[in-house]
């Protein structure tokens, strides 16, 4: 959390019932729901990502995910999906590509991957 942000503090309840206390508490409830929720600077010497979901399936733009030890942030448009198969066949030859590569990039992935040719 940035350091600059001012969280709003919260007073001891009345012994009775009092209705603009219940409103002040709203109020600082509700400030700070918009301070946990606004984007602000982070500056960390060492993070530690643990249990990071292996695909980009249900999370949000912006969220990270890990794919075979590497980083990568989820994009609205290119889905990384779980995996991906595909084979064709042109007369004798038979080509398979297996691996999870992002929809959008199996033309241009260029990473690791099997392709298997057979005749």
């Amino acid at each position: 959390m940035d350091v600059r942000l001012v969280l709003p503090t919260f007073s001891a309840p009345p012994p009775e019932y009092d209705q603009r206390h219940i409103q002040d508490l709203v109020r600082s409830l509700d400030a700070l729901v918009r301070v946990i929720r606004a984007p602000g600077e982070g500056r960390q010497t060492t993070i530690v990502l643990t249990g990071l979901q292996q695909n980009d399936y249900g999370l949000e733009p912006g969220t990270i995910f890990e794919v075979l030890g590497a980083l990568r942030v989820s994009v609205l448009y290119s889905p990384y999906v779980v995996g991906l198969s595909a084979t064709a066949s042109v007369g004798a030859a038979t080509v398979s590509i297996v691996y999870p590569v992002p929809v959008t990039g199996l033309i241009a992935a260029g990473g690791p991957g099997t392709v298997t040719v057979t005749t």
